[in-house]
């Protein structure tokens, strides 16, 4: 299976503003000289796909630094590329205006490769995860499209877009940022919430992302996959089945944050402090990638967290938002 992936990079991050006043969301430091966007990279990288298109818009020098820096060296003399791709000139107001849009943009480049799937996927979440498992999830179900899925609170999944599903796994309804998210059966306290991460069979994306031009949508979550799931084969992948290698017995079982807050980001850095962390991010097995330093050198660096004056400065920024060009 020829996967090509495009990692969707342009959202401003206004809940992490100040961090975000010069710099994209995906680019703001982690921990021990990791940025953000290497864990979506890394997971590409570690599943075998080598060809990585990263979409950016939002002041995006320091991402293309860090991506010429720490990733393009890796792919050189190899098969592999990754590249950052800004919005194109010739488009009204040289402007990425949703995430459908952003991919319709690059619609000739996924042409020339040929892919079976196109994994388009976040740039923002702190996770593992071997993308193989989904896309032999994504085939054996003859799927069209594969979201990516994990169960969360229902009172936070007002955040995200929230799928309800048949018994084996098919899509049958996706909202996004629903105001009163519909909770999982049997399960009043949780709802299913996509992860951002979705697998599109090639053809189909091409003819939908052509479609979507013509009526005017832009976005994958608010336009796209609500529409695709009354006729096409919409499948949910469960992210708490999936596992990679290397985890510690301490480490929280299909861990995943959005850190799209200035608290969720503090909270995601504490998680991989300490001794036994929830998310332990020295993994040989299932390696980190991305930060410009030796990777055996100091592995136990001291990780600097978000402080606590800048969350409260930015306390009235954390409430439901739509960045448009933010993946869904």
């Amino acid at each position: 299976m020829k996967i090509v992936a495009l990692v969707l990079a342009g959202g401003e991050g206004t809940r992490l503003y100040p961090l975000t006043a010069e710099q994209a969301k995906p680019a703001l430091p982690f921990a021990s000289g990791y940025r953000i966007v290497d864990f979506v990279l890394s997971n590409l990288v570690n599943s075998g796909i080598s060809t990585i298109y990263v979409l950016a818009q939002y002041k995006p020098d320091s991402l293309i630094r860090h991506i010429a820096s720490a990733w393009a060296p890796s792919f050189s003399g190899g098969e592999g590329m990754i590249k950052v791709l800004l919005p194109r000139s010739n488009t009204l107001a040289g402007q990425f205006k949703g995430t459908a849009d952003a991919v319709y943009q690059y619609l000739d480049l996924l042409q020339a490769h040929a892919p079976d799937v196109v994994a388009v996927f976040a740039a923002d979440h702190v996770y593992r995860m071997d993308v193989r498992q989904m896309a032999a999830f994504h085939r054996e179900r003859d799927a069209a499209v594969t979201v990516s899925a994990l169960a969360v609170p229902v009172d936070d999944a007002t955040s995200f877009g929230v799928l309800s599903t048949a018994a084996d796994g098919r899509v049958r309804e996706f909202r996004e940022k629903p105001r009163h998210p519909r909770a999982i059966p049997g399960k009043p306290h949780l709802a299913y919430a996509s992860m951002g991460n979705y697998l599109f069979e090639a053809a189909l994306l091409e003819r939908v992302l052509q479609e979507a031009r013509r009526r005017g949508d832009l976005d994958f979550g608010r336009d796209l996959l609500p529409r695709l799931c009354q006729g096409e084969r919409v499948y949910a992948y469960d992210f708490s089945q999936n596992r990679v290698p290397g985890l510690q017995d301490y480490e929280e079982p299909a861990y995943w944050r959005d850190v799209g807050t200035l608290s969720a980001l503090a909270a995601a850095q504490q998680d991989a402090m300490g001794a036994r962390p929830r998310f332990n991010l020295w993994n040989s097995r299932w390696p980190l990638r991305g930060a410009v330093r030796d990777w055996h050198r100091d592995e136990r660096a001291e990780i600097a967290p978000v402080t606590a004056s800048a969350i409260l400065r930015a306390g009235s920024r954390e409430r439901r938002t739509d960045e448009r060009v933010q993946p869904s």
